[in-house]
């Protein structure tokens, strides 16, 4: 089974529907009730490996917690519906809001470590290169350990601490103020002393600069100060969304960009647009990075979990209620939308991962991007139930369609 039919079937399956019909017009039913994608779509999203720098497993919470205190319950069909989604690396960062956000942190990394150990068969953290481009050819999905606050580094050691414990990227403010920066939902007074002293121990160490909470001149400042590309890994253009704090104006991006920096854009409700917002309006927000900056410095930051639409209640549900936008088929339909706007394939194949695997490996390596390996090179465990096929490698940024 080539993983158009792994995807397509799992699709189905998610949604109660076994057995995709294939449409006329080389189109596919991802669902009992749709959406609907093109074939072609369906392609460049399997032939890539698929970064979401703002991916959640679940926002059932309750459900995560079981599966952290009961790997066990964590089952096939679990891994099967994340798989469905195409998403291939997900950068699962959380806010700790721990009284100690030290303890709060060794928590969480002891928690996702404990719980990915647990499931060799489907999960793998990601700690290098080596690991954005093994992992995805293996058929696991890769947990990038992040969080979305700095709080946790007391110290400037911290930061070297953290990353040998699995810490790769972290935001470095939440909404408020902390020793490091403001956040954008207070009065932002800038980058701190010791802010610019933790950016050039991330810097060192090989940690990503992430600023989607950060205020205007916080953000500014850390695009400023570091010497490696910064990320705004979940967040989207304040032009769009007028006043929006949480989304970045114009000169933000640019700087961002000129670090060599990816923009991930998210697909929660109020960013992306007043009243209702629709898919298209999604589509606006890729389409208005790509003119600004370049499309090499956009891709997905989605903040949606394939269950959002799911959740026990309405007020949970109602931040991840775009019209026309399925979140368990979000990543084939922004294709599918980039794909009608008449992007190339190629460009949609940098949105969909190439750009973030960029600048990741910009960030953790000396040497320039190489090739991918070949996929008939990696050993499968053969106690893994049903293993899936090789995923095909990644298109390099040079390729064409």
């Amino acid at each position: 089974m080539d993983r158009r039919r792994v995807i397509t079937t799992g699709l189905a399956l998610a949604a109660g529907a076994v057995g995709a019909p294939m449409l006329n017009l080389g189109r596919v039913l991802l669902a009992a009730t749709g959406p609907e994608v093109s074939t072609r779509a369906i392609d460049l999203v399997g032939s890539s490996t698929v970064v979401d720098m703002l991916g959640l497993m679940t926002l059932d919470w309750p459900k995560l917690s079981r599966w952290y205190r009961r790997p066990d319950t964590f089952q096939t069909a679990d891994f099967r519906s994340l798989e469905a989604t195409g998403v291939d690396i997900y950068h699962a960062a959380v806010e700790t809001d721990h009284p100690d956000p030290d303890k709060g942190a060794r928590w969480w990394l002891n928690m996702w470590r404990a719980f990915v150990a647990s499931q060799p068969c489907f999960l793998s953290r990601v700690d290098d290169v080596s690991d954005l481009i093994r992992l995805p050819m293996a058929g696991k999905i890769g947990l990038l350990l992040g969080f979305q606050n700095s709080t946790h580094f007391k110290t400037v050691a911290d930061v070297g601490q953290y990353r040998q414990l699995g810490q790769r990227i972290s935001q470095l403010t939440y909404n408020d103020r902390n020793r490091i920066g403001s956040g954008c939902l207070v009065a932002d007074h800038g980058l701190t002393g010791f802010g610019v002293e933790i950016i050039a121990e991330m810097n060192r160490t090989g940690m990503v600069v992430d600023i989607s909470h950060c205020g205007d001149r916080t953000s500014l400042e850390t695009l400023l100060t570091s010497q490696n590309p910064v990320l705004i890994t979940h967040a989207n253009p304040r032009a769009l969304v007028p006043g929006q704090p949480r989304n970045k104006p114009d000169e933000i991006i640019r700087r961002m960009a000129g670090t060599g920096g990816v923009m991930g854009i998210s697909l929660v409700r109020d960013f992306v647009g007043r009243g209702s917002p629709s898919i298209d309006d999604v589509l606006d927000h890729f389409d208005y990075v790509a003119r600004l900056v370049g499309v090499e410095h956009v891709g997905l930051g989605t903040d949606v979990s394939s269950d959002a639409l799911h959740l026990a209640s309405a007020r949970a549900r109602r931040p991840y209620d775009i019209r026309g936008l399925e979140p368990q088929a979000r990543i084939f339909q922004i294709a599918e939308g980039l794909l009608g706007r008449g992007w190339r394939g190629r460009d949609v194949t940098l949105v969909l991962g190439g750009n973030f695997l960029r600048a990741l490996a910009d960030v953790w390596a000396d040497e320039p991007w190489k090739p991918l390996p070949d996929p008939r090179a990696l050993d499968r465990d053969p106690f893994c139930p049903a293993p899936l096929p090789p995923r095909p490698p990644v298109p390099s940024s040079g390729t064409t369609e």
